[in-house]
């Protein structure tokens, strides 16, 4: 890891197209934190497996689809919303 990165696996946000992630082998994710920084515009607080999460939005990457292990949950309508609002905030249309 350099910089800024996040480090060590964990969990994520797939954000790409249902229809790209049918037929690509990698999917765009953003990470989730547990690190929770209430401040940071670039995050959003989200509620996975029972525990509060920041999805990191300025940490969107792809990832193959053979790294991904299970699925923890779904986001509620309004996290969804919401966070496809940011994302368009800051990555555009």
């Amino acid at each position: 890891m350099e910089g800024g990165e996040l480090s060590k696996p964990r969990p994520c946000v797939i954000v790409s197209l249902n229809s790209l992630n049918a037929s690509l082998t990698t999917v765009v994710v953003c990470p989730l934190t547990s690190a929770l920084r209430p401040t940071w515009r670039t995050r959003l607080r989200v509620t996975v497996a029972g525990q509060a999460s920041d999805v990191c939005v300025d940490q969107i990457r792809m990832l193959s689809k053979t790294r991904l292990t299970k699925k923890l949950g779904t986001l509620s309508p309004a996290e969804a919303t919401a966070l496809g609002e940011l994302l368009t905030d800051m990555y555009g249309n």
